[in-house]
Order: C-alpha cells, then sequence, then structure tokens
C-alpha cells in the first residue's frame, strides 16, 4: 500500500474514531453486549462447575471459551458493517466516492475499525472472566492468535457480503447487520461438536470457518493439543469466503456506481 493510500485508510479511520473521542455512550455500547454475554454465561458456568466438579469443570471452561470466541467473531463482523452503516445514515458514501479513495482501501478502514472496535468489546469481556471466574482463554496459548485471526477473517467476510447486500438492497438489508451472525451460530459447534447436529447437517457445518476454529478450541481446552488439521481447514475456508464475499461486494459497488445508489442509498 502506497503512503497516500494509508493516508487515505487512516483519514477513513480517523472519521470514524472521532465519533468516539467524546461521546461516551458510543464506547459503552462496544463493550455493553460482550461483558453482559460473559456475565450470564459465567454464572451458568459457575453453576455447572458446582454441581459436578468432574468433568462439568471442564464442559464450563469449554463453554465460556466458546462464548468469549463467538464474541470475536461477533464483534469482528458488527464492527465492520456498522461502521459502512455510519457511512450510510450520514449520507457520506457519495462524499467519500467523489474523493480518490478506493473500495479496496474503504475495505481496509473498515476492517482496521473492526480490529479496533473488537478489541475494545472482546477486551475487557475476557479480563472480567479471568478476575471473577478464573477462565483465562489465552491458556490454549499462541494458537489462540491465530484463532481470534481466523474468526475475524470470517467476520470480515460476512459483513462485506451484507455491505453488499446494503448496496444491492438499500435500508431493507441493514437489519441483517445484527441479525446474520446468530443465524450462523446454531451450525458453527459454538457450544457443541459437530458430532453433536445431525449427519445431514455436518457437511453445512464444516463448511463455516469458525466451526473448525471451535473444534480447535475444545482439543486445546480438554487435550491440551492443537488441532492443526481444523486450523488448516479454518484458513484455507476464510480464503474462500472473502474471495467470494469480495467479488458479491465490488460487483454490487459497481452496480450502484452506475444506478447512482450512492447518493441515495439510505432513502
Amino acid at each position: 500500500m502506497t503512503g497516500s493510500a494509508t493516508r487515505r485508510v487512516w483519514g477513513l479511520m480517523y472519521r470514524h474514531l472521532a465519533l468516539y473521542r467524546r461521546s461516551w455512550p458510543r464506547l459503552l455500547e462496544l463493550m455493553y453486549w460482550p461483558v453482559l454475554q460473559m456475565v450470564v454465561w459465567g454464572f451458568v458456568t459457575a453453576y455447572l462447575a458446582g454441581v459436578q466438579q468432574n468433568t462439568a469443570t471442564i464442559a464450563a471452561g469449554v463453554l465460556l471459551g466458546g462464548v468469549l470466541l463467538w464474541e470475536v467473531t461477533l464483534r469482528s463482523q458488527m464492527g465492520f458493517a456498522i461502521s459502512f452503516l455510519e457511512e450510510v445514515w450520514s449520507r457520506n458514501l457519495g462524499h467519500l466516492f467523489v474523493s480518490p479513495l478506493k473500495p479496496s482501501e474503504m475495505v481496509a478502514g473498515l476492517a482496521a475499525m473492526s480490529v479496533l472496535r473488537t478489541l475494545a468489546g472482546v477486551g475487557p469481556a475476557m479480563l472480567l472472566a479471568f478476575l471473577l471466574y478464573g477462565f483465562g482463554i489465552w491458556t490454549v496459548g499462541p494458537v489462540l492468535v491465530l484463532f481470534v485471526a481466523a474468526l475475524m477473517a470470517m467476520g470480515w467476510a460476512v459483513a462485506l457480503a451484507v455491505t453488499a447486500l446494503i448496496l444491492r438492497h438499500g435500508a431493507g438489508a441493514e437489519a441483517l447487520a445484527w441479525g446474520v451472525m446468530f443465524g450462523l451460530a446454531p451450525f458453527a459447534a459454538v457450544f457443541y461438536p459437530v458430532a453433536v447436529l445431525p449427519g445431514w447437517l455436518q457437511p453445512v457445518a464444516l463448511a463455516i470457518p469458525a466451526t473448525h476454529v471451535f473444534e480447535g478450541m475444545r482439543a486445546a481446552l480438554t487435550d491440551g493439543r492443537i488441532a492443526w488439521d481444523h486450523l488448516a481447514w479454518a484458513v484455507a475456508l476464510d480464503g474462500l469466503w472473502l474471495a467470494a464475499a469480495a467479488w458479491i461486494f465490488l460487483a454490487q459497488f459497481h452496480q450502484a456506481r452506475v444506478r447512482g445508489a450512492l447518493l441515495n442509498i439510505g432513502e
């Protein structure tokens, strides 16, 4: 990326960071849902660990780890999509693209904002999980960085597809920015192994990158081993999902520019 492209990406990021500078409700919103989810599920895991000290303690750790890592996926997707929606709501897309900003640079800026929003949201939840329940997701080891990166890449792929739908259908598709990831959760094996699903659903689950991350997390927490096969599948599927989502996004962006929809997409 050239120096001028970097400045354009930073300019887009700064436009969004400025929104948080004097708006504590926006900052609170970043942390509110991850912390709330962690607290609720943390009490559930504490209860399970108290009922039976043997397998329940392990199950409770797996459950809490699933909650925290799923929040990474969810926050990365929502951080990207909502940053895009901020441009839609402020009628700013037309202004952005009369500048030299390229679609790829906008995507890079939104992905960078997604990283910052995810860190601000999930970081306090992870710290609170350790302080309240003595659970540290980092106990899975350095592979945690790869797990998080794979989950964030999936979040970006879903967010790109959602933004493409918003470009195509306008305000009618905005609700997908909040709801689409929840629809994937039952098939992503967040809280249970893939083997629990019906046989005909298992291939669907294994086509989702997050499924392999959560299978790998359970292997690390219960057996103390790194499931490199699952990690390799997660990375490969992320590449496919990102390539497909980027193609869809660029096609819809081109169509929106031809139709002049960038100027009135929120109407």
